[in-house]
């Protein structure tokens, strides 16, 4: 992949590094129904090297090819499709998974402490069978941005707080040996407290200052979610559905390098 064309001139090759790194912790979500859609973006994107989300609308339609596409083209990959089963059976996925070369997928929190680990020893046994190929990062699912707590609570059936429901799953995950979590940008930094600053964080619910927050209940403006802590941000619409997705992809990305 070509390097990410900078936006100003007469900038420090220190700027221009801190614009590349903040770009591959970006994560845009490939949110189609079929692979010419995303294919599409992926041309409006050309150049910038972000992580590229693939989720189960996509994954189910296009397949494992599409990830090997992907791969081809030099972007990292989270394959987000949040397995949840019994330890055996994600087991077996992960080392599916693992072998397909994914950078980072995901599995939710719920499933408890014996899943999580189970996910970790596929990958390793896939790892461990197959020399190139290497362990994707493992995160798991806390609670889903578009949750908030009278859902969690009178719904889900989970009493307390988000927070403390999120804290509470990360720890669990970090007890498994995952290396972090999917959470709000809103406890990127509690969950830094709780679990160490290298515990990854991954946190949808990115939202430029002034964007529709659509159906994200907890978010945060890039910015702000760099500053609390957040290791990748996954910003889509504001992305996706913008009249010029390249400029608003560069744009978040200008406001990441300055935070």
């Amino acid at each position: 992949m070509e390097r990410m064309i900078a936006q100003h001139g007469h900038e420090t090759i220190g700027q221009v590094g801190k614009r590349e790194e903040m770009a591959g912790r970006l994560m845009v979500p490939l949110d189609y129904s079929d692979v010419t859609q995303a294919r599409l973006m992926i041309e409006k994107l050309d150049g910038i090297p972000c992580y590229m989300k693939v989720g189960m609308q996509l994954f189910y339609a296009a397949g494992p090819d599409f990830i090997k596409e992907l791969k081809a083209r030099g972007y990292s990959v989270f394959l987000d499709v949040k397995m949840h089963d019994i330890p055996n059976t994600v087991r077996g996925g992960a080392e599916s998974l693992t072998m397909l070369g994914v950078d980072m997928f995901n599995v939710h929190a719920a499933g408890g402490t014996a899943m999580m680990a189970a996910a970790l020893e596929g990958a390793a046994k896939a790892a461990s069978l197959h020399p190139s190929q290497h362990i994707p990062l493992i995160i798991a699912v806390t609670q889903l941005t578009s949750t908030n707590q009278e859902m969690m609570n009178s719904e889900i059936g989970i009493t307390g707080t988000v927070t403390d429901a999120v804290v509470h799953y990360a720890k669990l995950a970090a007890a498994a040996g995952l290396h972090g979590v999917v959470a709000s940008p809103q406890e990127a930094a509690v969950i830094a407290a709780a679990c160490g600053p290298e515990f990854v964080t991954v946190t949808p619910g990115i939202r430029p200052a002034g964007a529709s927050l659509d159906d994200q209940s907890r978010v945060m403006t890039p910015g702000q979610a760099i500053r609390q802590g957040s290791h990748f941000l996954v910003v889509g619409r504001p992305i996706t559905a913008a009249a010029d997705p390249r400029q608003a992809a560069l744009n978040i990305i200008e406001e990441m390098s300055q935070a």
